[in-house]
């Protein structure tokens, strides 16, 4: 039985946290002529701070405890899959072992009833492979429904956060972002965590 936890990670705490929104543009040509100023001049100007944001995912991941809860409920499951398989496995691995010892011992009572324990353990075999590919087909489907839906609460959650934050532009900073380079002033991480969780509430794992 193979570890599904790479799976979590890049699975729900990846995918999830995708936060690239274009978000209403609040300025105006007029405004802009009235500004006046060069950008790189405004660039250069530490006083001035861009309409624009980037989240930490991993530092997200970490401390948002809906994630956590996610997590621990893919956990939960794996952990769940791992024991029936181990459990058919040990079973098939014991009738194994009893079938070499009669045969070493001439215990069956005939060469057919010999084939017939061997065919039985056989198809306890090829049972206990599709049991295994049926289980990580539905830990898949599992995973990919809690994609979804921690999708949906971060792209709501980001919205009504930025109501009160008016940022043009609201990046995450995972590998397959265009966001190489910003300055510590634009990473608005700790305040998404906490607003995030005074929306949750504390992690059901946590709690427990």
């Amino acid at each position: 039985m193979k570890s599904y936890t790479n799976y979590i990670v890049s699975g729900v705490l990846a995918v999830a946290v995708i936060i690239l929104f274009i978000l209403q543009f609040n300025s105006n040509s007029s405004s802009k002529e009235e500004n006046g100023k060069n950008l790189s001049v405004l660039l250069n100007d530490s006083s001035i701070t861009l309409p624009v944001a980037f989240v930490n995912v991993d530092s997200l991941l970490v401390n948002y405890n809906f994630a956590k809860d996610l997590n621990e409920s893919l956990l939960r499951k794996e952990e769940s899959t791992r024991a029936t398989l181990n459990q058919r496995e040990n079973q098939i691995n014991s009738a194994a072992q009893e079938f070499e010892r009669k045969l070493r011992n001439n215990a069956f009572l005939s060469q057919e009833r010999a084939q017939q324990e061997q065919e039985r353990i056989m198809k306890m075999n090829q049972e206990y492979q599709q049991l295994a590919e049926r289980l990580s087909q539905e830990f898949l489907i599992e995973q990919n429904k809690l994609n979804l839906q921690m999708e949906d609460t971060i792209k709501v959650r980001i919205e009504e956060f930025n109501k009160t934050r008016n940022y043009e532009i609201i990046f995450s900073n995972i590998s397959t972002s265009t966001l190489i380079y910003a300055k510590d002033k634009y990473d608005v991480t700790n305040e998404v965590i906490h607003f995030l969780n005074s929306k949750y509430g504390p992690a059901t794992a946590s709690a427990e």
